[in-house]
């Protein structure tokens, strides 16, 4: 058969063809992609949880399969469209979970392969230890600390929880260096320092927002939730029970040092609420910001003072036990360009240090905290990553710990009004964005990433 005649679209296709693969060896893209394709990167070893491997019983509870109205042949519904957005730091509300919303065993919401009987064992007798040496822990911790002294041994490395951390803590006690955190996918990881292994449970659905562990009672752990859940992990009981369900979020929990009954929680859009565990009800609910509370923190000198900070882009100081009704008039604001992320107390409660995503730190000292120093600091971490404006006091009044984008800890001075210093180590493979302080152990600085990692910081 004689060949068939191409057509000028088919000469022309091929032509091109034969120029591209000219050009590419030109290039040698070829050879490139396949080492490209070879190449294996290395892999970082840490300590890390281990998920249960067993396979977990079938729920009664039907799965719902959500289709959208178009497939369902239904047209849209235009409700709710107007002044209905959600910002970037005001996640909608994350919908109840369908597994339990009541009482669950930590068993059931055990996600590591580790024995629970030993971890509550432990959680045990930390709380006996406490109660046995209370008045020894009352005494005044000394302080005084030189920064050069900090550093990062790879053994107090680990990865606690999946994902991004959101709130870490430590246990208050002089018996033990365990650190509780949360994320965003709902669990709540359990870290003894040094030691290999994580303690991972799931006891919510949503962001963990807050971690509150009782000091007179450290078998005793509050959780709060994006998804308005308030749950007390009782370690004695072993179970993970629902305290307080709210139709709005929790943004954050917190409780002062002469508390033992009330929970003071960051409910829906700028509302301060104080559940009272006594009677198992509100007790007070305000609402004092114009958009949500990202923190709410208490003088220790004065407790009945209060310090909150607002994504309205204010951060203010009230006095809890003056109020007029169902109002609250604020001691003092300080405003900022951008949300508050934070506004904490420093240790001695003579001083407030507020951080903001307009990129400053401000310190603020007095009687009336009229006192004003501004440290501008680049608090932009990027969409995947938490905000660094959530700068921690240490164990004093003389510096703030605060993340780096370089993968280091910056020190900011109180004194100095400055940033003095920036804790590196090349142990540090990721940006610590979370921070907490050991009570009773003076160096040991906690900083939690975006990665599920804990890194702790010690003084030699």
């Amino acid at each position: 058969m004689a060949p068939q005649k191409l057509t000028d679209y088919e000469r022309k296709r091929l032509e091109n063809i034969r120029r591209n693969d000219e050009m590419m060896a030109a290039l040698k893209l070829h050879s490139k992609a396949t080492q490209l394709s070879n190449f294996k990167r290395p892999r970082v070893g840490t300590k890390s949880y281990n998920m249960k491997s067993e396979k977990k019983p079938k729920t009664e509870t039907p799965i719902v399969i959500r289709r959208s109205l178009r497939t369902r042949g239904i047209p849209p519904d235009s409700k709710g469209l107007d002044g209905d957005s959600v910002g970037p730091t005001t996640p909608r509300k994350t919908e109840p979970s369908v597994v339990s919303l009541g009482r669950i065993s930590m068993a059931d919401a055990r996600e590591s392969d580790h024995s629970d009987s030993f971890f509550v064992e432990s959680l045990m007798g930390m709380a006996q230890l406490k109660a046995q040496y209370a008045s020894v822990e009352k005494g005044k911790v000394e302080a005084s600390l030189g920064l050069e002294a900090l550093y990062l041994d790879p053994e107090n490395i680990a990865r606690v929880v999946p994902g991004r951390i959101t709130s870490a803590r430590f246990f208050p006690s002089s018996s033990v260096k365990m650190i509780a955190v949360g994320n965003t996918f709902g669990n709540v990881g359990f870290w003894n320092v040094g030691q290999s292994e994580v303690h991972l449970y799931r006891p919510h659905r949503a962001p963990i927002s807050g971690i509150l562990i009782q000091p007179h009672c450290l078998s005793k752990i509050y959780t709060s939730c994006y998804d308005g859940i308030l749950r007390l992990m009782d370690a004695e009981k072993e179970i993970f029970d629902l305290v307080f369900e709210s139709d709005e979020s929790i943004f954050a929990l917190s409780q002062p040092t002469n508390e033992t009954n009330c929970l003071y929680l960051a409910e829906g859009s700028g509302g301060l609420t104080i559940w009272d565990n006594r009677i198992g009800k509100r007790m007070s609910h305000w609402v004092l910001h114009e958009s949500r509370i990202n923190t709410i923190d208490f003088n220790c000198k004065n407790p009945h003072i209060a310090a909150t900070s607002s994504t309205d882009g204010t951060a203010c100081t009230w006095d809890l036990r003056y109020t007029d009704g169902d109002k609250l008039t604020a001691l003092r604001t300080f405003t900022h360009k951008r949300s508050v992320q934070s506004a904490y107390f420093s240790p001695s409660g003579c001083s407030l240090a507020t951080t903001s995503l307009d990129n400053t730190i401000a310190i603020y000292s007095g009687v009336n905290m009229e006192d004003a120093a501004v440290i501008n600091h680049n608090n932009q971490t990027g969409r995947w990553l938490s905000t660094f404006s959530r700068a921690k006091w240490g164990w004093d009044d003389s510096y703030l710990f605060v993340g780096n984008l370089k993968r280091g800890v910056d020190v900011v001075s109180a004194v100095q009004r400055k940033m003095v210093m920036t804790l590196e180590s090349q142990h540090m493979s990721a940006i610590p964005c979370r921070f907490d302080t050991h009570s009773y152990e003076v160096g040991m600085l906690a900083g939690a990433t975006s990665g599920g990692q804990v890194y702790i910081w010690t003084s030699r």
